[in-house]
């Protein structure tokens, strides 16, 4: 069977409920590997809810679908507050990425609750702009940005990640709709610590399965390089 659009590969999926400070429920989903223990973990954090951003979002959906399986990762996928797909809504509303601050708590907590292995924040678009505002708060290994608009998050708190001991990996899309490479390349020179990789025909939906497997395999060659490449099929045996 090849691996492309909504094929789900095997993996022990749980349907969560985050608790946060502010007494929200938010509501999400654990893909975890089915038969041995997960090398890492990632925390996904959505596109703008807004401009119709969720958990479902296809990236996530497909890092969720695939990863456990074919790199032995956690995905930890939920609506951010007022956010809603199938899997249900989340409480409150949208706090234009200030209020959220609390939502990364929820997950962080959650995957210190349930011990959860080396865990990475990965952000898409609006979900970039809370790995970086909120991601130094907790213990992760890095962050792993997809499309980084960097429209809510200030100059100070881009580098602020430099002499962080935790890895910052960047992927911007040579077509973006809002920060191309070169552009990327300014806002985060503040970084020079930090991964820029440049991602050629790109946008900022990463639509289609070759851009979809370039990401995929970016996220994997960061937090579980051991596993790469991916399989591009799957038979019952794996």
């Amino acid at each position: 069977m090849e691996i492309r659009g909504a094929v789900e590969l095997p993996a022990r999926r749980e349907d969560v409920e985050l608790e946060t400070a502010d007494g929200l429920t938010l509501v999400g989903e654990l893909a975890s590997p089915l038969e041995t223990p997960a090398v890492a973990t990632l925390v996904t954090l959505h596109p703008l809810p807004t401009a119709g951003g969720f958990m479902d979002s296809h990236i996530l959906r497909k890092a969720a679908a695939r990863l456990p399986a074919l790199a032995g990762l956690n995905v930890l996928r939920f609506n951010t507050r007022g956010t809603t797909s199938d899997r249900g809504t989340s409480d409150g509303a949208f706090g234009e990425g200030i209020t959220e601050e609390a939502d990364v708590a929820a997950a962080m907590r959650f995957v210190t609750e349930r011990g959860l292995a080396r865990p990475w924040l990965l952000g898409w678009s609006f979900g970039t702009e809370l790995a970086l505002k909120y991601g130094r708060a907790h213990p992760v290994d890095g962050a792993i940005l997809l499309s980084p608009p960097l429209h809510r998050t200030s100059d100070e708190e881009v580098a602020a990640w430099e002499g962080d001991r935790r890895r910052l990996v960047v992927l911007v899309p040579e077509f973006d709709d809002y920060l191309r490479p070169s552009e990327a390349t300014k806002r985060f020179a503040s970084v020079p610590s930090a991964t820029l990789i440049p991602v050629e025909e790109g946008k900022h939906l990463w639509v289609g399965e070759k851009l979809t497997r370039r990401v995929l395999s970016e996220i994997v060659a960061v937090v579980n390089p051991a596993a790469l490449p991916l399989p591009t099929s799957w038979s019952d045996g794996g």
